[in-house]
């Protein structure tokens, strides 16, 4: 995807805000807003910016992971299997 075809001035988004924001949802590229020909913001639709976030909190997590991993925070599989065993006769 390149950003270069989907940027637009703001008085472009001003003059044609409903068109914009149809064409956001329907394409679901981002549009980068520029003003005094500088880049500003970017606009998205609503449902890739959720997934954008939902993508991002994955990383999180994974890198969360990868932390514990190299600080030996870990659990070998069979204490694991062990502790659920435990807990399902309780």
């Amino acid at each position: 995807m390149h950003y270069s075809t989907q940027v637009k001035p703001i008085t472009h988004l001003k003059a044609h805000a409903a068109e914009v924001l149809l064409q956001l949802s329907e394409r679901r590229e981002p549009l980068v807003i520029t003003q005094n020909g500088e880049a500003k913001a970017v606009l998205q639709d609503v449902a890739s910016y959720e997934e954008t976030q939902e993508t991002l909190a994955l990383l999180k997590l994974l890198a969360l992971g990868s932390q514990d991993v190299a600080a030996g925070k870990v659990v070998p599989l069979s204490e694991v299997a062990k502790r659920l065993k435990t807990r399902g006769r309780a």
